[in-house]
């Protein structure tokens, strides 16, 4: 078992160093640099620079050295914590996403243990009550939250909030609290705002978990060993919860690595729509921006939750697993 754990670590550190090098050469990839951008801003305000200027700007951002110098610079000072500095916002990244990040892991986390929370015992349910009427309902909510796109759910309720009750739900902090120091207040006025946003994250991937727990628990329903214990006499409950229902979570554990970067990136649109303070429309302003620094930095961080979440999802495997387990230790 420790054995497994130490060379998951090893292959996890090298993942790191391969993704840092692939994030960056994206970030170098598309046509032009910082200067474009900012150059194109300054021409649409009526300031024109010549090719001097030009130049003397992209020396002052560092854009003119070769990739491998400015990836090395970048990945060495990342590694010892420093994250660059941010062209667009002239701010450290790390204050930037510091800002950001306690408040989107925050948000990930609760809408994490909610869709499982939700999702383990409704797809139990939806698979021992099969074809049920309450299977049908939470089947057609399945497919609805699948199919609804998270952005345009965001707006829904936006308007029916503010409609029916006259509340608005964008944000994450009442305006007198946005930027108020955080006492006891401020976070009674945070969970206040939470619920919206979390339903609203959450929806597609508690409705992706239901159909995973529901077919693979119907699928141990009827192997040979579920009969088999049943001839022997084993009640009904106990024999689910033993073997089964056990054998069924794997699947839904698997997705720990790629569902935790997938809620935090995939809020994008919907912290735009909300107004929340998160990671995502950072991202994308930086990325528009080609503020390589910021934007690298964040699809690190993106890329690294899920290579953690990846191993901690195989490490839970083990946990439950004998089977797994086993082979972890033989490997």
């Amino acid at each position: 078992m420790i054995s497994y754990i130490l060379r998951r670590l090893i292959y996890m550190v090298i993942l790191l160093v391969a993704l840092s090098v692939v994030t960056f050469a994206l970030i170098e990839l598309p046509p032009g640099d910082y200067a474009t951008t900012f150059v194109e801003q300054l021409r649409q305000r009526g300031v024109i620079l010549d090719d001097a200027q030009i130049e003397e700007l992209r020396y002052r951002f560092g854009l003119g050295r070769p990739f491998y110098v400015k990836y090395y610079n970048w990945f060495s000072n990342f590694v010892q914590g420093d994250m660059g500095e941010s062209f667009q916002y002239n701010v450290a990244v790390n204050r930037l996403i510091g800002e950001r990040i306690g408040l989107t892991i925050a948000l990930s986390l609760t809408t994490l243990f909610l869709a499982y929370g939700l999702a383990i015992p409704i797809g139990v349910y939806s698979a021992v009550r099969q074809y049920s009427i309450g299977d049908y309902i939470f089947t057609v909510l399945g497919f609805i939250g699948l199919a609804t796109p998270n952005f345009l759910l965001a707006l829904i309720l936006m308007f029916l909030t503010y409609k029916f009750f006259g509340w608005s739900v964008g944000g994450l902090f009442s305006p007198e609290y946005l930027l108020a120091p955080w006492s006891w207040a401020k976070v009674v006025d945070l969970l206040k705002h939470l619920p919206v946003p979390i339903l609203v994250v959450g929806t597609a991937g508690t409705a992706e978990l239901i159909r995973i727990m529901r077919s693979t628990l119907l699928d141990e329903l009827g192997k040979q060993y579920v009969v088999t214990a049943r001839v022997k006499g084993l009640k009904e409950g106990r024999l689910r919860i033993k073997y089964p229902i056990r054998m069924a979570i794997n699947p839904l554990v698997s997705t720990v690595g790629y569902l935790l970067p997938a809620i935090i990136s995939g809020e994008t649109l919907v912290a735009i729509v909300l107004s929340l303070p998160t990671i995502g429309p950072l991202l994308l302003a930086a990325l528009l921006a080609q503020d390589q620094f910021l934007a690298g930095s964040v699809i690190m961080i993106l890329g690294a939750l899920g290579i953690v979440g990846t191993l901690v999802s195989d490490i839970l495997l083990v946990v439950v697993d004998p089977r797994i387990r086993f082979e972890a230790g033989e490997a």
